[in-house]
């Protein structure tokens, strides 16, 4: 998150805009309000300058864990009415056929396998924003967990299959448990109602520990899971620092909050005239580690046999 840092160092005057211009952007989400990546977003734009009201409209559209039902403002965008739009997390999914105006997006999907850009690099279209996809995450979390606890011998891997870039992560967990003797156990599922099915398997497998991968899904029903895991005596490991708030044990991962701060830079750029298809989607490359000390008492975990607790960004006490 180096370049958050740079741009909240910036003066609000470099990003002053024409008085008499007033932007119009739609903010497509699928998330439950209050809406904390909006809350990022705002503060952003508001570094760079843009004042809601006078040179910047703000227009909200929301539709909790059903992103099919974004397809009518989508149809709206069409008529190209709109100077962007901003999609948080699976709404992009209603977002794919719209070409008459700049989408920004933040996914924690593949945008390529997704079909929204051609690359990460070399974007082509009219859709670029961050993804929070990372591989090499996958690995450092089995690591993470294999610290803490030593003896860990099988792992419960809950996954929605349903998720963009889903196979290239579990393939990357599981090269990272075997190179550590572990036995990872995939436990898939696709769409919310399959959840509790999911997660009485995952019960079943007699695992040592819960890897949850980072999506929209898990993440809406993170106190869910998180419940699951202290009840069913799991340590569990998540992708974002909001499931341990819920009550997960570890988390290891992008500062959602921050990323969507910097998204406000590009969408300053696309305001001022670039195009989203030369500006590279962006992935985060500073991550955070997230404790809860709680649930690690709960579960009789001595953190302190590991450096995991002393190295860690933020703890729940």
């Amino acid at each position: 998150m180096a370049l958050v840092g740079g741009a909240m160092a910036w003066p609000v005057a470099a990003f002053a805009h024409d008085s008499t211009r007033v932007y119009r952007i739609y903010w497509l989400s699928t998330q439950s309000q209050p809406d904390p990546f909006l809350d990022g977003f705002r503060e952003g734009l508001r570094a760079r300058g843009y004042v809601e009201g006078k040179n910047i409209v703000l227009e909200l559209h929301y539709a909790i864990g059903n992103p099919q039902a974004l397809r009518e403002v989508a149809s709206e965008l069409r008529r190209g009415r709109v100077d962007l739009a901003v999609s948080s997390g699976p709404a992009t999914r209603a977002m794919t056929e719209v070409a008459e105006v700049p989408v920004l997006f933040a996914l924690s999907g593949d945008p390529v396998e997704l079909g929204l850009v051609r690359s990460l690099g070399q974007p082509g279209g009219n859709f670029t924003g961050s993804t929070f996809l990372s591989l090499e995450l996958a690995g450092k979390r089995v690591e993470l967990l294999k610290e803490v606890l030593p003896n860990l011998r099988k792992l419960a891997v809950l996954s929605n299959a349903n998720h963009p870039g889903e196979q290239s992560e579990w393939h990357a967990t599981t090269e990272a448990a075997e190179k550590l003797g572990v036995v990872p156990h995939y436990v898939p599922f696709s769409g919310a109602n399959e959840l509790d099915s999911a997660l009485g398997l995952a019960g079943e497998a007699r695992a040592d520990a819960l890897l949850v991968f980072p999506d929209v899904l898990t993440m809406v029903h993170r106190a869910k899971i998180a419940d699951f895991a202290i009840t069913h005596r799991l340590p569990s490991m998540f992708g974002w620092g909001e499931y341990c708030d819920a009550g997960g044990l570890l988390s290891y991962g992008a500062n959602q909050r921050a990323t969507y701060f910097w998204l406000a830079t590009y969408a300053d750029r696309i305001l001022r005239g670039e195009k989203p298809a030369n500006l590279p989607v962006f992935q985060p490359t500073k991550f955070e580690l997230v404790v809860n000390l709680r649930t690690a008492e709960r579960l009789g975990i001595d953190l302190d046999k590991s450096s995991v607790l002393f190295r860690a960004n933020r703890v729940i006490e």
